[in-house]
């Protein structure tokens, strides 16, 4: 047995653990212990995935249930990056609102252990532990503010639902076990390979796993918790249920489709493709009608992930996967540019809330421009990006994913994509409009730490720096997924 491939979330599970001890024996309104514990572990986790990743090191452990590889390394530095920045941004917020303390700290990290065991799962049981603790830590989370039926109301769907795809899941996989007999992906995939199987059963198998997959991404027409969650959950747990989550979607999509269905892909990619395409249509018309701008970006998000799958359906062209590489490694980068706007995108509408004050519709934004220059600023940068207007990150991000969809010969694809994108950078540039143009409704109160400014300063200026320079990225995501898929 080799502990390297678990290293992490050992030393993660120790420290959610000591967290919640600390939180319950130390006294202080303001929780620095367990919140300088968090910090400390997610930095910790961030350093040790940068050294696995730089190893380039690949095995199978504990008993073949876990894969080591450089794409787990990259997408858990990643995820523990996006939780620290969550914690970060929201630690006024939540002060401001009663919800600071052990319970966020504690349940935010085992949400983070679970999503590091879906990214590192080779085993179909492992992909489904991971996915449990990481679903069950977002619940409670959601209805952590106890006195608001907003939030009890959005925790209620989203268990609801997340139990119903959590169904699907266990029923194509069972489909899956009964066609190949056996739960290990590696196995799975030389089975759907080789080996004569009763092909009808797995593919109604993969398409209970796509459903699943979907309801975790976000996709229509599974989406249908993510408008209300988004408005119903405090603002850091929307953070905490919207960066990091995508990430071990992600990883789980790749798993199982790739790494253990990759035979079946002429099944899985049609499935894939009507669900971007009614993504794309759902997502950015929906978010045109909204004036709440958290159930804005909750569309807006249902739109990004449509070009997600557009870029996870572009690995096989023509029944040659040459390409594979290429595509993934650009839906990867794409994911990433995605989620670092997010976590700024939220951050700002936690820097202008106070107590009492969600600042969470478009015309709280009013006058931003004049009273607060540098982060409306910074919140330009961030939805020109999800716009994908050039010179930003998202502009290149949906440039690489659709020069992979256009190697598939998919033109009209390509350009159903580019429309809709044009239609959904109306939503983004009016918010823009009306931070500059509108005259202020309220007071713009900004109440943040330096900490949190410094990092949102960072955060902004990356977005700016990754579309112009995005060459290091990039090879970073394609480098991780080549030496994976190899």
């Amino acid at each position: 047995m080799n502990w390297i491939a678990v290293y992490p979330e050992m030393f993660l599970l120790v420290m959610a653990s000591v967290v919640m001890l600390v939180d319950v024996f130390v006294n202080d309104p303001e929780h620095r212990a367990a919140y300088g514990l968090s910090v400390l572990a997610l930095v910790v986790l961030v350093v040790l995935g940068s050294m696995f990743y730089l190893q380039d090191g690949r095995l199978l452990a504990m008993q073949r249930m876990v894969s080591y590889d450089p794409m787990s390394n990259l997408l858990k530095m990643f995820a523990a990056l996006a939780t620290l920045g969550a914690l970060v941004y929201g630690r006024r917020y939540a002060l401001d609102r009663g919800m600071w303390g052990g319970e966020l700290f504690s349940l935010a990290l085992f949400s983070l252990l679970g999503q590091f065991i879906m990214i590192s799962a080779n085993n179909l049981l492992m992909v489904y532990l991971g996915l449990e603790l990481m679903s069950l830590s977002l619940y409670a989370l959601v209805a952590l503010r106890r006195d608001s039926a907003l939030a009890t109301e959005a925790a209620m769907k989203y268990f609801v639902l997340g139990a119903l795809a959590s169904g699907f899941l266990l029923y194509g996989m069972s489909l899956v076990y009964g066609a190949t007999g056996s739960l290990d992906l590696s196995v799975i995939y030389h089975a759907a390979a080789f080996e004569p199987i009763d092909r009808a059963v797995l593919v109604m198998g993969v398409v209970f796993l796509v459903a699943g997959v979907a309801f975790k991404f976000g996709a229509a027409p599974f989406h249908m918790w993510i408008p209300d969650v988004y408005q119903g959950a405090p603002t850091v747990v929307v953070l905490l249920v919207a960066a990091a989550p995508k990430l071990a979607a992600f990883a789980m999509a790749m798993r199982l489709l790739v790494l253990g269905m990759f035979p079946l892909a002429v099944d899985w990619q049609q499935m894939v493709m009507l669900l971007a395409i009614a993504s794309l249509v759902v997502g950015n018309l929906a978010a045109i009608a909204q004036t709440n701008l958290k159930r804005m970006l909750a569309y807006s998000t249902i739109a990004q992930i449509g070009f997600v799958l557009l870029g996870l359906m572009s690995g096989m062209v023509h029944g040659n996967g040459m390409s594979s590489s290429q595509a993934y490694g650009a839906t990867m980068f794409y994911l990433l540019v995605y989620v670092l706007s997010t976590l700024g995108t939220f951050g700002i509408v936690m820097f202008l809330a106070h107590e009492g004050f969600e600042a969470e519709e478009l015309a709280d934004f009013a006058g931003l421009g004049k009273t607060h220059p540098w982060l409306a600023g910074i919140m330009t940068f961030l939805m020109f990006s999800l716009a994908g207007i050039p010179p930003f990150a998202g502009f290149y991000a949906k440039f690489v994913v659709l020069q992979s969809l256009l190697a598939t010969g998919r033109i009209w694809l390509v350009v159903v994509a580019v429309l809709l994108s044009v239609i959904g950078a109306f939503y983004y540039l009016r918010l823009v409009k009306i931070m500059y143009f509108d005259a202020p409704t309220r007071e713009h109160k900004v109440r943040a730490s330096g900490s949190a400014w410094a990092l949102m300063s960072v955060n902004g200026l990356a977005v700016l720096l990754l579309g112009i320079v995005p060459g290091g990225l990039m090879t970073l995501c394609y480098q991780a997924i080549t030496n994976t898929l190899r």
